[in-house]
């Protein structure tokens, strides 16, 4: 018999992205073709560019249909992506939220444009993944149909991310998300280098690229944290199981969150997270119960709390155990991805009737 094809719409060098057509082609047994907007995002030309690119892709999408001949359309980012999909003509469709609501920046001149295209998505769409709770709070209040909302995480690869023991006498705390401003790296070197003043030892791992890098290559310098701060620069992600399993604590403090792959990632590998006081993560993290939620830019709030996760070994360790369990049950790759590739299938089927 042969093989269904999914055209995906998207950056389609994301881990998230890879994640999502590796579990396709695994539990869906699906072929996959991709399209994707060739301008980088990255000055204000090239986004001008990249306008007039996505003004004019519906019609380079309809080409790769005729030649592709796939079976149904997916898409993630109902603002950009997922719109595309929407007025592709293929049904049928599966688009994905990426972020807490996809419209952002708050404050676009192009929100408005952005609330009109989401719409249509969400209209045209067969299925929408949340991969979270709380991305369906926004899509509840805008009016989506949630019988056609599909609420559960990609899952990450359990046998990767694997649980370690980590008998460290010092702090070890890794950050592994991407090296912008929203991101608030600038916080978390502040933070540790109110440990430093206290005389308290650690190393910090940052993983990862961004525009952000050199700025806090310089601040580590200013901060005289330099030499207990590894900037590792872009890594294989086959690296990252590995350092993750070396470190006892995971940071994150994003202003903004969708679900975070990161934190499963963190979760399963026996890293105690703290991470900011935002809906995204209020999902996973009880404070002081598998975790720490911190106030965004809360430095001294930052550092009390690192020292007091560090200290406290038997609430450090019952979290740590708490955690993999989660995660085993709720963020399973090999699970939750056949539950995503069989909703396709059924599609499929639908549409044959």
């Amino acid at each position: 018999m042969k093989k269904r094809k999914i055209l995906f719409l998207g950056e389609s060098y994301r881990a998230d992205a890879i994640t999502w057509m590796k579990g396709l082609k695994e539990f869906g047994d699906f072929e996959i073709c991709t399209w994707e907007l060739q301008t980088p995002n990255n000055s204000k030309i090239n986004r001008f560019k990249r306008i007039l690119e996505y003004a004019f892709s519906p019609i380079s999408i309809r080409k790769t249909i005729r030649r592709e001949k796939p079976d149904m359309i997916i898409a993630e980012r109902t603002t950009s992506y997922g719109f595309l999909a929407a007025i592709s003509g293929l049904h049928p469709i599966a688009i994905a939220q990426q972020g807490r609501t996809d419209l952002w920046p708050e404050g676009s001149v192009l929100l408005p444009f952005k609330k009109i295209i989401q719409k249509h998505a969400f209209k045209k769409a067969d299925l929408i993944h949340a991969w979270g709770p709380v991305m369906t709070i926004s899509m509840r209040a805008i009016g989506v149909d949630m019988s056609k909302v599909l609420v559960i995480p990609k899952g990450i690869d359990l046998t990767l991310f694997a649980p370690s023991v980590n008998n460290s006498n010092k702090i070890e705390a890794i950050v592994t998300r991407s090296l912008q401003p929203e991101y608030r790296h600038d916080s978390i070197l502040k933070a540790f280098a109110i440990l430093h003043q206290k005389g308290i030892d650690f190393t910090l791992t940052i993983v990862g690229d961004g525009t952000r890098l050199q700025f806090l290559k310089d601040l580590a310098i200013a901060l005289q944290i330099e030499n207990k701060v590894i900037f590792t620069g872009r890594i294989p992600n086959t690296e990252l199981p590995k350092l993750l399993q070396q470190s006892n604590i995971y940071i994150s403090m994003p202003i903004t969150e969708g679900v975070s792959a990161s934190l499963f990632e963190a979760m399963a590998s026996s890293c105690y997270p703290i991470v900011s006081d935002i809906p995204g993560n209020q999902s996973w993290i009880k404070h002081r119960e598998n975790g720490r939620l911190i106030e965004i830019d809360n430095i001294q709030m930052l550092a009390e709390e690192l020292i007091w996760s560090f200290e406290n070994v038997e609430s450090r360790n019952n979290a740590i155990l708490q955690n993999r369990k989660f995660v085993e049950e709720n963020a399973n790759y090999d699970i939750n991805m056949k539950i995503i590739a069989g909703k396709y299938h059924e599609l499929l089927d639908l549409r044959k009737i």
